[in-house]
């Protein structure tokens, strides 16, 4: 068999597998494409103003990302570049859904899917009420960008007319590589790097899922059910009591209510207590946001969004009168969760 006639029959071959492929491409593709699809044609989800801003949706992911949180963290800290980013981001994604789609510079394509995929995984792969959503997503999707890597795209491709029509391009030897085709390892090596990359990618999937959900050993959790709230920095001075609070689990879509603040002493006397009402009057002055995600009142509580963390200011006359000595400050959620945090008065 001549040099050429075993090329063409390694095109056919790859060609032949590739179509087995072709539905995976098809909604892999557009689960990426359909990001950009939602966010600039179906609605406006890149203006900082509106609802729904993909922004405050990645701020969401900050609480419990995997190695990616100084990123998130530098980013919805600074709207401008958040901006800018998701900008870049949802084009990305477009591009590389669309082309994966078509299988268009498929193998390149697909590396764009499991790069996207990877980010999904590490910053939500901890997020999904009522299943493991995002972390599904996450590693589906890397798998998918691997098997895609490897078979190409067939029939049913922009690459594989190109091959058709011979044009110049694919007799490049980076085309192979980039677009579709025989792949160009001996398959020996093609072999040995088909079963490391699946082992590395199972094993991928088993730590994320017990790190994000202890999926594999230990008891399962879930950190999208009940929402949690971090108290840090209280200080109680000037008559004035100040803290921070940090949400940091929950359901994504919608904030903790915080419909009680109070304070009491070392004897249990309530020396102050605000109501849902009373807080939903708070002045943005009260509030000093940290993110895009704000804490902000609303109509009959305190509204505390995912991944929102800011320091709230409380001025109250019953604080003139106080002793030194320890105090503790209790958060009432609606659903009748709470949190505590000891303050100390040293001074007046």
């Amino acid at each position: 068999m001549t040099q050429s006639n075993h090329t063409s029959g390694m095109q056919q071959m790859y060609s032949s597998f590739a179509v087995f492929t072709l539905s995976l491409r098809l909604v892999v593709g557009w689960t990426y494409f359909s990001a950009f699809w939602r966010r600039l044609v179906l609605e406006n989800k890149l203006t900082p103003d509106l609802p729904g801003y993909i922004g405050e949706k990645f701020n969401h992911f900050l609480p419990n990302a995997l190695g990616i949180k100084p990123i998130i963290e530098y980013l919805v800290s600074n709207p401008e570049a958040l901006w800018w980013a998701m900008v870049v981001f949802t084009i990305i994604e477009g591009v590389v859904g669309l082309l994966f789609m078509l299988g268009f510079f498929t193998r390149l394509m697909s590396i764009g899917v499991l790069s996207l995929a990877a980010g999904i995984l590490l910053g939500s792969g901890w997020l999904g009420t009522t299943c493991l959503d995002e972390w599904q997503i996450g590693i589906l999707g890397i798998a998918a960008g691997f098997t895609i890597f490897l078979s190409g795209s067939g029939k049913y491709s922009l690459d594989q007319l190109l091959i058709n029509r011979k044009v110049e391009i694919t007799n490049k030897r980076w085309f192979s590589w980039v677009a579709s085709g025989a792949f160009p390892l001996a398959p020996k090596l093609l072999n040995r790097s088909v079963f490391t990359g699946s082992l590395l990618i199972l094993f991928i999937a088993l730590f994320t899922n017990q790190y994000f959900h202890n999926g594999v050993w230990g008891k399962l959790h879930n950190k999208s059910v009940v929402p949690v709230i971090k108290l840090s920095e209280a200080s109680l001075r000037h008559n004035e009591l100040t803290f921070t609070v940090y949400r940091t689990e929950g359901v994504d879509v919608y904030g903790s209510f915080l419909i009680g603040i109070t304070l009491v002493d070392n004897k249990g006397g309530v020396v102050m207590e605000l109501d849902g009402q009373e807080l939903s009057s708070l002045s943005k002055e009260d509030i000093k946001n940290d993110y895009i995600a704000k804490v902000k009142p609303g109509k009959h509580s305190l509204i505390i969004p995912l991944g929102a963390k800011a320091r709230i200011s409380i001025k109250d006359p019953a604080f003139q009168n106080l002793t030194k000595g320890n105090y503790m400050i209790k958060l009432t959620d609606i659903s009748g969760i709470t949190w505590e945090k000891q303050v100390t008065l040293s001074s007046k």
